[in-house]
């Protein structure tokens, strides 16, 4: 057993610098830079709020259902960084790329990750034509997260398991 987390913790590694490190150009610092904040606090919770008080219905009920698994899904969050406290890549990693203000707090989850998949999620299940679009930035604000030097592609996947899974309890307790 301690072989394969050996195994996975190598892979994750080099997937992560292989992100981070070949992929860099101008054209996706720029972009990725700035969707990165489309899974912080300030945006998440401005939409999720903003939808749910000025939109007419099935949309208000999306965004109350977003609200709702965007708050509930922080507590595990919050909890699995006290239980297992990673160093971001760009601490443990010297040859890391980062931009400017990293983030100084423990890295697994992603918080930024499980914030876009929480809000993005009811959107998805309520507007079926409109998943494609949802799931992709979601899926972009968890890979600028590894783009840029601040995540492990495992933290990645830990936020999008518990926005995800979070977002769909809500939504299936709340029909």
């Amino acid at each position: 057993m301690k072989r394969l987390f050996l195994r996975l913790q190598l892979w994750d590694r080099q997937l992560f610098q292989w992100i981070n490190g070949r992929l860099h150009n101008r054209f996706l610092n720029f972009w990725l830079y700035h969707l990165t904040f489309m899974g912080g606090a300030f945006f998440t919770i401005s939409l999720s709020l903003l939808t749910w008080i000025f939109s007419p219905i099935p949309w208000s009920t999306a965004g109350s259902q977003a609200a709702v698994a965007l708050a509930v899904s922080h507590i595990p969050v919050a909890i699995a960084k006290k239980i297992y406290p990673r160093v971001r890549p760009y601490i443990a990693l010297p040859d890391s790329r980062t931009f400017r203000n990293p983030l100084s707090d423990y890295s697994f989850p992603s918080g930024h990750t499980t914030a876009a998949f929480a809000t993005a999620l009811p959107f998805m299940l309520s507007f079926p034509n409109f998943a494609a679009f949802f799931c992709s930035l979601s899926l972009l604000v968890g890979f600028s997260r590894i783009y840029l030097g601040l995540h492990y592609p495992s933290d990645v996947l830990a936020g999008m398991a518990i926005g995800s899974s979070v977002a769909t309890m809500t939504v299936a307790i709340w029909t």
